[in-house]
Order: structure tokens, then sequence, then C-alpha cells
């Protein structure tokens, strides 16, 4: 699938996608691109990883275990869901071990300035809750916690057996993320069976209800996934360099924008979802800044990223 950039009637420049829609056997629904190409799955498995913390003895409020699943915005809600999950282990913020970190959202950033914060914080980064959830399941279990990132720690076992499961996929070898932690090998097809299992299996349903409930505290609601999680109706998550998976009612679409944008993976699976019949009119209307992105010039739209 191929996007272009069209400002004031000239393409300035295109944006390749691949994208693939499956079930959860992995038979193809639809596919654009090469969705066979490897990449790493980045955030956008967070919501296994949340299971994997689930099925280690940790209990989360389905709110928690939404921010657990999250590539939060750092305003105050997600911060003190983050401190609450710890602080429910008997640990606080000193035992995370994602970077310190300014806030993702430039709102969230701005207001944590004016309270008087001069300096970023681990709690702010955007995969905190994840790191929660893990220091909280190692704690259940007694593991370490000083390893808990390790790719040889019990937990993150557990996290590649469970995503191997999903994607149909050995999610091996580790890279590793930005946040510290390990990122699995996959591929935009694995991502796409890993949404539609994760739509319909019972083991997930706990963290698919999650995402699908609060998208608010999954994504910041001025983000393009964000935006598209209130309206798609089940589990959606995106991951850094321009990935995206959704799944509903068995269905799994995922995409991955060659140049890394987000918000062309995210037109994708909504021109896939359409392709399917799973957009509907009203959708389409309440998406269309997402599905064709416009283009400003003076403040005012001057073109559109649009499907070629």
């Amino acid at each position: 699938m191929r996007f272009l950039t069209v400002r004031s009637d000239l393409a300035e420049s295109s944006h390749d996608v691949a994208v693939v829609a499956v079930d959860p056997s992995g038979t193809e629904l639809f596919r654009s691109g090469d969705p066979d190409r490897p990449l790493f799955y980045r955030s956008a498995v967070k919501p296994f990883q949340a299971t994997v913390a689930l099925e280690a003895g940790l209990t989360l409020p389905v709110e928690h275990l939404a921010v657990a699943s999250a590539s939060h915005g750092g305003w105050p809600i997600h911060v003190a869901i983050v401190r609450s999950i710890l602080s429910d282990a008997g640990l606080d913020e000193s035992a995370l071990q994602c970077p310190p970190s300014w806030p993702l959202s430039a709102g969230a950033r701005d207001l944590q300035m004016r309270r008087g914060v001069r300096s970023p914080k681990r709690v702010f980064h955007n995969c905190s809750g994840k790191h929660a959830a893990m220091l909280g399941a190692c704690m259940v279990q007694g593991w370490p916690i000083e390893t808990y990132l390790d790719p040889d720690h019990p937990l993150q076992q557990r996290i590649v057996e469970l995503v191997a499961d999903a994607t149909g996929i050995r999610p091996e070898p580790v890279g590793v993320d930005g946040c510290g932690a390990p990122t699995l090998r996959g591929s935009v097809r694995g991502l796409a069976r890993a949404f539609a299992n994760l739509s319909s299996s019972d083991r997930c349903r706990p963290a698919a209800t999650a995402i699908s409930r609060f998208p608010s505290l999954v994504a910041d609601n001025s983000r393009p996934d964000g935006k598209l999680a209130r309206w798609w109706g089940g589990p959606l998550k995106v991951g850094a360099e321009g990935q995206i998976g959704i799944g509903r009612h068995g269905i799994g679409i995922a995409a991955k924008a060659d140049a890394g944008r987000p918000e062309v993976a995210v037109a994708a699976v909504i021109a896939a979802a359409g392709e399917l019949g799973l957009v509907s009119d009203v959708m389409l209307d309440a998406l269309a800044a997402e599905a064709a992105p416009p283009l400003l010039g003076g403040g005012r739209p001057v073109g559109a990223l649009i499907r070629e």
C-alpha cells in the first residue's frame, strides 16, 4: 500500500506500507506490500507483556492493566497509576529501569514544567506502566528485580513464549527497546496474527478488554492511534517506527510504514479495515483526519496524506 503526501496538488513524497489482515490461524484475508519482512514489535506487544505479568500472579484493576499495556502520554493520571502499581508491590519509582524521560505528550510535559519540575523522571517514561507491572510480577513470584530486563530472566522468557504462541513466530533473537526492555523480533504478519488472537482468546481477554475500554489511558486522545481506538471497538496498540496492530472478533490487522511514520500506519489499517467491511460510514466520517491526515500551510489545510 502506498500513500502520497500531496500539497497544493503536488505529490511531494510517497510512503510505502506493509499491511496484512489474518484470522487466528494465520489465514490471510488482505495484504499489501511485504508483510513478512523482519521487524521488532517494539511497544505493539505490550498487552502480551502485561498478560504475562497477570499470569505470574499480579493483580491489577482494569485501569491499571490499561496503563501497564500503554505507551502513555505522561499525564498526571498515568503517573499516578504507575506509582500505585509500584506501591502495591512494595516498591517506588526508584525500582524502574526505564530511562529518565519527559512525558511523551507535549501538553503533559508543559504541565510538569509549570508545576516546577526541572528534570526528566523515569515515571514519566511512556513505558513506565509496563515496567511497573513487570516489577510487580517479579515481587509476586520472588524473582530478582535488579535483573528484570535481562533476556534470560524468567519473566522475559515467559513473554517470549506467549508472543511465540500469539504470533506463530519464534520472536528471537531479541533486541533492546528504547526503554531498555527486550524487544521481540517478528513480522507484520506475526503482529496481525497476535491481534487476531488478542481479540478472540480467553487467555488475553483481560488485556484486550482493558485497552479497548480505556484508550485514553493507553494513548493520548490527541494521537492518531488514540482517536482510532475510540471508534474501533477492539484492542489496538502502536509500536515505535510506524507500526500498529488492531483486532476485532478474531480478525487482526497490522501495518508497518517503511519510513517509520505512525500516522501512515494508522491510515493504512483504516484503509485495510475498510476493504474488509469493518469500518462503517459513521466511523469513516469521524476518522477522516486519521484516514487522510491533512497537511497545513499557513495554519490551514492545503493538502493531505492520501492513499495512491
